[in-house]
């Protein structure tokens, strides 16, 4: 997809594919069959680093929210599936545009107080970047959901240690991210999310611990560019499609694909 727009995010979109196939296939009660904004009465799921669309958009179409086929219109233009996913063309699984960053877990968070106030037992996800957390609002939310108790909501964070323009340490050190979500009031869950089993396990173990009074957070690591290997271990591939060359050795390295759109 990234390499027919030349245009894209393919390192965090690698990274986080067992992550959104095991929350998509496995741990959400959701209905794409009868996608509504609301989201009553199904859990829902908000990208707010939303530059990793191409994944996102892919679990979403085998997950049955829009035709397979609908992934090689990625952004073009006047299409549904543009480079950040935005709800304007009516997308199904879309409910809020996610092109600017550090907005999703306030969202989300709207949602899950949504739910508690019309009685709906369901859950809110939402997934953030670790580079996104130098954002504030996110600090503002995460505060705001560990004082009120809102403990219907699940925030995983990508925690590949890498942004733009390189890693998170030497741009800003996000320090002890354990310690600071349990200091906000967070019950606070690790993955490895290259893993699907531990994916899978630690989603439901964080399913089983809403309703305790305190939201759930996962760190979740993951290794940009995962099951590439000229793509893993740099940053250089959050944003940078791939030629011709690179893009056959790509996908000749990965253990599935469905070939061209």
């Amino acid at each position: 997809m990234v390499h027919s727009a030349k245009s894209g995010h393919p390192g965090g979109s690698l990274g986080c594919a067992d992550f959104l196939t095991a929350l998509f296939f496995e741990i959400m009660d959701a209905n794409p069959e009868n996608f509504s904004v609301e989201g009553r009465d199904e859990d829902m799921f908000f990208l707010s680093n939303g530059h990793i669309s191409p994944v996102f958009y892919s679990v979403m179409a085998r997950r049955g929210y829009f035709p397979v086929s609908e992934l090689g219109t990625f952004r073009k233009l006047g299409t549904r599936l543009q480079g950040h996913p935005t709800p304007v063309e009516g997308l199904p699984g879309i409910r809020v545009a996610s092109g600017s960053l550090g907005q999703g877990v306030s969202v989300a968070l709207g949602a899950a107080l949504a739910k508690k106030s019309n009685g709906d037992k369901h859950l809110v996800f939402a997934l953030t970047g670790d580079g996104e957390l130098q954002e504030g609002q996110i600090w503002e939310a995460l505060m705001f959901a560990g004082s009120k108790h809102v403990d219907n909501i699940v925030v995983t964070v990508d925690y590949n240690r890498k942004q733009i323009d390189g890693s998170t340490d030497s741009v800003m050190s996000l320090g002890n991210l354990r310690a600071k979500f349990t200091a906000f009031g967070w019950l606070v869950l690790e993955v490895n999310g290259n893993d699907m089993k531990s994916c899978v396990q630690t989603l439901r173990l964080a399913r089983k611990l809403a309703g305790n009074q305190k939201p759930v957070a996962i760190l979740m690591k993951t290794e940009m560019g995962m099951g590439v290997d000229f793509m893993m271990g740099t940053h250089k591939w959050h944003g940078t499609p791939p030629n011709d060359e690179q893009a056959a050795a790509a996908l000749a390295q990965l253990p599935e694909t469905l070939g061209d759109y």
